[in-house]
């Protein structure tokens, strides 16, 4: 009984379906209707004369628009009555049709006979065509022309026309019979096509859905693996930092180096591979903060001047146009893109040098476009290789790979950190002339200023005094421009390439004040800050100012925790570092203030 009722119900939805179908048909074309009420009238009146040709045409007009009427309530309603309801309504108006070969069959015109059999012809013709989706139909909306046929025979019995008209009624058959067949086939086909194409739709949303669930997998693994690394490698770095601290030989302190150098390298590889997780996943996150354009210049290049002079390039750094003095954004991530070009100009920049232009535009009175160009005269890069610069893990040159190192994630980060801000990096480079990045975005203006030399920041002190300054620093380079600073105000310096180094020359010499890295091979400069302050001697309460790279708060209190007065953050701030110095003569007391002072006003 169950599978009787579903076949019935099957076969009642496909009536249904049969029936809406037939009825989308005629409503699509519906108005065709009265265009061939009007030939067909148009055909009668010579034979049937003016005015039954346009008594026939009103009266089949009227039928139609009831019938249009209908058929459109019908669209409205659901429900198998469409089976039912539109055969009746369509073969009731198509007797108004019928009537006009009526007319010409009895009219006295030579002609007529022949007209009607035309206009049967072209009624059934017209009905099959309508719905040739569901020849059953058809067959009864067209019944009026089959009655009138009928009488056409029985009019003619006996007369030279009824054998002739016996033989067109077969040939009208099988050519209603090839138009349903042909309709039939072309709508089958074009089911198939349908299904197909639905088929393959399916599947490509399925493969696309795959896709994207691999990504996410993907994307999650290299998060989780970023974060999880971490911890064994703070504790590889960690211990290494400890054993530096310990007695060891030359060769022992080599390979520690190595272990230190390599570990800072992971852990460089994991933050890239960590953000680019981040990006991919739509999780990055982006601070909006009122952004010094000359402060974030200046950090942004400092570091990377001191590389330049290293190898014996020029670093220029110049503005050009309407550059605001402070805009709105994420002044961290706009330096990791700017940082970045510059990193690698400076990289593969052997002689010559590498120019950094900021270029602004004013778009309104509170918006401008900002370009951020880095050219440099280095290898530069081919046509083929520039459009897979941008992927990731892609280096253009295997001998590259080789001799600078490198996984090839900055610039697919930068590019895409670009991006999510509304950016975009641009690249233009030819092999052996260098190559021209530039990082355009567009930002919220909070000031306009016009440009104006920056004043040099003088170590001088107020009252000429000079400073004995020890500087604890393990890169040459910024060791070196530390220095060079500080004789510039007349300062007398000396140096230690490690905290062991610092902690035996403050028992010797004495100093008003001792600058100190905290990442340093041997002793970091946070170990060799708790042992200044366990160790007897006048060196115990010189005041220390510790240098990181690093930017997080947990950090500056962990310096401050180990005894130091002061925290500053790399690249130097030197405006800051003279502050501090204008307050040694007051002791410990009075840098300990200034820091403060310093880290409440960068708060506020």
């Amino acid at each position: 009984m169950a599978g009787s009722g579903s076949r019935t119900a099957g076969a009642g939805d496909a009536r249904s379906s049969e029936a809406a179908q037939a009825l989308t048909a005629i409503l699509q074309t519906q108005y065709l209707r009265y265009l061939i009420l009007a030939t067909w009238a148009l055909g009668l009146i010579p034979t049937v004369g003016p005015l039954a040709g346009i008594v026939w045409f009103a009266v089949a007009t009227g039928a139609g628009l009831l019938r249009s009427a209908v058929e459109r309530r019908l669209q409205i309603r659901d429900g198998d009555s469409w089976g039912l309801v539109l055969p009746v309504v369509a073969t009731i108006t198509t007797c108004a049709w019928a009537v006009a070969p009526v007319l010409a069959w009895s009219a006295p015109h030579p002609f007529g006979k022949a007209l009607a059999v035309a206009l049967i012809v072209s009624g059934y013709v017209l009905v099959f065509s309508w719905l040739r989706r569901s020849p059953r139909q058809a067959l009864l909306i067209s019944s009026p022309y089959s009655v009138v046929v009928v009488w056409f025979l029985i009019t003619s019995w006996g007369s030279p026309a009824f054998w002739p008209l016996i033989g067109i009624i077969p040939l009208t058959a099988s050519s209603l019979f090839v138009l349903v067949l042909m309709g039939l086939i072309r709508e089958a086909r074009i089911t198939e096509f349908q299904n197909q194409q639905a088929q393959l739709i399916t599947e490509l949303e399925a493969s696309r859905d795959k896709a994207n669930a691999a990504s996410d997998a993907k994307s999650n693994f290299l998060a989780v693996i970023s974060h999880e690394l971490r911890t064994p490698m703070n504790g590889v770095l960690g211990a290494a930092q400890l054993m530096s601290a310990t007695n060891l030989d030359g060769t022992q302190r080599e390979y520690l180096s190595i272990i230190r150098n390599s570990g800072d390298s992971l852990l460089g590889l994991l933050t890239d591979i960590l953000d680019l997780a981040k990006i991919e996943a739509g999780k990055m996150t982006f601070e909006v903060v009122d952004v010094d354009i000359a402060e974030l210049a200046r950090r942004g290049s400092a570091a990377f001047a001191a590389k330049a002079e290293a190898k014996g390039i020029r670093f220029v750094m110049e503005c050009d146009g309407e550059v605001p003095t402070v805009v709105r954004g994420d002044s961290l991530r706009v330096g990791q893109v700017i940082q970045n070009l510059l990193s690698n100009a400076v990289k593969f920049t052997d002689e010559g040098e590498v120019r950094y232009t900021i270029r602004g535009e004013r778009l309104g009175e509170r918006r401008g476009r900002l370009a951020f160009e880095v050219r440099d005269t280095g290898l530069g890069i081919s046509a083929e290789n520039l459009e897979r610069l941008f992927l990731p893990f892609t280096q253009v040159d295997s001998s590259s790979t080789r001799r600078f190192g490198g996984t090839g994630l900055g610039l697919t980060i930068a590019r895409r950190i670009a991006r999510v801000m509304s950016g975009d990096i641009t690249v233009t480079s030819r092999p052996g002339e260098g190559s021209t990045f530039t990082f355009v975005c567009e930002a919220e203006v909070v000031s306009w200023a016009d440009s104006e030399p920056v004043a040099a920041i003088t170590a001088e002190i107020d009252g000429g005094s000079s400073l004995r300054v020890l500087v604890v620093e393990d890169h040459p380079v910024n060791r070196m421009i530390l220095e060079a600073w500080l004789a510039s105000g007349g300062h007398v310096t000396a140096s230690a390439e490690n905290g062991e180094l610092a902690l035996d020359l403050a028992r010797d010499r004495a100093f008003d004040l001792i600058v100190m890295d905290v990442n340093m091979p041997v002793m970091d400069g946070l170990t060799a800050t708790r042992r200044l302050r366990a160790a007897p001697g006048p060196s115990r309460e010189t005041p220390v100012v510790v240098l990181s790279a690093s930017a997080r708060h947990e950090d500056h209190e962990a310096g401050l925790a180990a005894g130091a007065d002061a925290y500053l953050n790399k690249p130097i701030d030197f405006q800051a570092l003279a502050l501090l110095m204008a307050r040694v003569g007051e002791g410990r007391e009075g840098v300990r203030a200034c820091g403060s002072e310093s880290r409440e006003a960068a708060a506020a």
